[in-house]
């Protein structure tokens, strides 16, 4: 179960505006007009960005991410909430309950 308390398993994420996104080489890279800093979103990060861009329940979007690659449950909670602590560090997310 998750457990971070910014991002807990009945919320939902997605994309804040204002962000530029292109496809290098597999890679998805951002350029955030807000903040005018570049991101490297790598593969599956790439993933995440485009599986957010309409509001999407953290859960339903772990069990989507566990359908297309072999992983643990509690291992793609931590590292997809590591990668949404990220983003909303930088403020390119945003959560609604």
């Amino acid at each position: 179960m998750i457990t971070n308390k910014n991002f807990l398993t009945g919320h939902f994420i997605s994309q804040k505006s204002g962000n530029i996104v292109s496809d290098m080489d597999g890679e998805k890279v951002m350029l955030s007009i807000n903040n005018g800093k570049y991101y490297n979103l790598g593969d599956i990060g790439g993933e995440i960005w485009e599986l957010i861009e309409k509001p999407i329940a953290i859960d339903s979007l772990v069990n989507t991410l566990m359908s297309t690659y072999d992983v643990d449950k509690n291992q793609c909670e931590e590292h997809v909430l590591s990668f949404l602590e990220m983003l909303h560090k930088e403020d390119l997310i945003q959560t609604k309950e």
